[in-house]
């Protein structure tokens, strides 16, 4: 065990759990638990959304994707980071003037109907279980690494700590989580980051013509083709990346935390430029690990390549900043499944049981409590799912996450914003065609089932694509087209007031 890596460990749990305690005094009322009162500013949530968003996929997979398949690991970094093109200019404030604690509210401020609701918090609930899984699979590896407990009481330990923070804490204590932990990640990256830099003598094309011959791959490690040999899934991979970012419900009920519409968008600038610097300094993580750690090591070490960023601290800073970054990572984790477990929670209680079961009429009292058990369902779903999948690499299991999120939620997030003619049927036509099918696409896909054994199964996959964002993307865009001109039933009225409210507010 690294003893100080155990301190630092205790360390951040302890800041952690000091701010879900005060947190806990304020968290009283439902709009408090689901969004923190609506109190952040611009900049706090920028650093909230960013500390959310930059998972164990970003800081973990990433870094290891890029240190084992060159540039193609790098597509993950483009495409987290363009997707927040997307969110700025098409979701971001008509979400805030719509919406009021979930994804959910935003859909019904134009359809009234208890079966959208239940979709929409179904996909919630689906997707945040899915993301949570990567978050999992890199804690379990990481503490596995530093502390030499066993995949099972690592994963557990995170699931305790996420469940107390949320069940607590709530929003409050979920933002100032992430917030500390996006500040710690920027440091811990940057410092890693020059220190590399440093070693090829701030030189971008010594470091360059380095790569070309210090791994396996040779000259193809700086070439596209590594990884993803199909030019269709590299597409599908890439669809996923860019799209999802708009339909993922932990980072959609981040923009309820804030006051009005302007303060919304700020806070997208504002993450969109850290999330940027984060995502540059990933090549430095991913080259360093390759040329200092070499592929063998990182692989010794995990499969997925996932502890690529903590053995890379090691080789160059020893000890101590191998101890200070394994416990940025493990604060990362924890600012995630947080923010998961909530959104998550927030639409089972909210949506499902507030607004199906008890048909708008539960108590502030009730939906807290619901919340809470919800958070408590959530996590133990969650802790078993990832037991299953500890062979992976977390940023892939990240992609697929975006891919049911573009597929099941973003067409009827634009629909609802955009489309006059659009109604319930095809609300929730298109949420269930885009789920769906992005989950048997997935279950028959080789990320499920590989002949060498290198997946979850044994066996021969039906469908090619290890993403399936190609096929279920347009899925879930037709399945909406579909089901709204099958049924007559349309309200322009109520559509003008959408589109008055989504773009002002009033």
């Amino acid at each position: 065990m690294n003893t100080t890596a155990f301190s630092l460990f205790l360390g951040i749990v302890a800041i952690t759990l000091i701010i879900t305690y005060f947190a806990s005094k304020r968290t009283k009322s439902t709009s408090e638990f689901y969004t923190g009162g609506g109190g952040l500013t611009g900049w706090q949530n920028g650093l909230a959304i960013a500390g959310d968003y930059m998972s164990a996929a970003s800081f973990l997979g990433i870094a290891g994707s890029i240190a084992l398949a060159g540039f193609d690991g790098f597509f993950y970094s483009i495409g987290f980071l363009v997707a927040y093109l997307v969110v700025l200019y098409l979701i971001a404030e008509p979400l805030r003037n719509l919406g009021k604690y979930t994804m959910a509210d935003m859909i019904a401020a134009r359809f009234d109907d208890k079966k959208i609701r239940g979709v929409a918090a179904l996909n919630t609930i689906t997707i945040s279980t899915f993301y949570m899984i990567a978050q999992l699979v890199g804690a379990g590896s990481l503490i596995r690494l530093l502390l030499g407990l066993d995949a099972v009481t690592s994963i557990i330990i995170v699931g305790v700590l996420m469940t107390i923070y949320v069940v607590f804490g709530g929003m409050t204590a979920t933002s100032w989580v992430q917030i500390t932990k996006a500040v710690l990640l920027m440091g811990g990256t940057l410092i890693i980051s020059l220190i590399v830099f440093a070693k090829f003598n701030f030189s971008i094309t010594e470091m360059f013509n380095h790569l070309k011959t210090a791994t396996p791959l040779g000259e193809a490690f700086l070439n596209p083709g590594n990884k993803y040999k199909v030019p269709l899934d590299t597409l599908s991979l890439n669809l996923a990346l860019v799209l999802g970012t708009a339909g993922l419900p932990h980072i959609l009920i981040r923009f309820f935390t804030v006051k009005d519409a302007p303060t919304a968008r700020s806070s997208v600038v504002h993450a969109t430029w850290i999330i940027g610097i984060f995502y540059i300094m990933t090549v430095f993580l991913g080259f360093g690990a390759a040329a200092f750690v070499g592929a063998d090591a990182i692989t010794a070490q995990d499969k997925g390549g996932n502890m690529a960023a903590p053995l890379l601290a090691k080789a160059l800073g020893g000890d101590f900043l191998f101890a200070f970054i394994s416990a940025v990572a493990f604060a990362t984790i924890l600012a995630v499944v947080t923010g998961l477990v909530l959104s998550a929670a927030s639409a089972f209680a909210h949506d499902f049981y507030g607004h199906i079961i008890k048909k708008g009429n539960a108590s502030e009292k009730q939906q807290l409590k619901a919340a809470r058990w919800a958070s408590v369902g959530v996590s133990v779903l969650s802790i078993i799912l990832a037991l299953f999948a500890m062979k992976l690499n977390v940023a892939f299991l990240v992609s697929l996450a975006f891919a049911v999120a573009a597929s099941a939620n973003l067409p009827v997030l634009i629909f609802t914003i955009f489309w006059k003619r659009f109604n319930t049927a095809g609300a929730i036509t298109g949420m269930l065609t885009g789920l769906i099918s992005a989950l048997l696409l997935v279950a028959v896909s080789p990320s499920v089932w590989d002949p060498a054994g290198k997946a979850i199964f044994t066996g021969d996959a039906l469908f090619p694509l290890a993403n399936p964002g190609i096929i279920s993307i347009p899925l879930g865009f037709i399945g909406a087209i579909v089901g709204t001109y099958l049924s007559s039933r349309t309200d322009v009225k109520k559509y003008t007031e959408v589109m008055v409210k989504a773009n002002t507010g009033l």
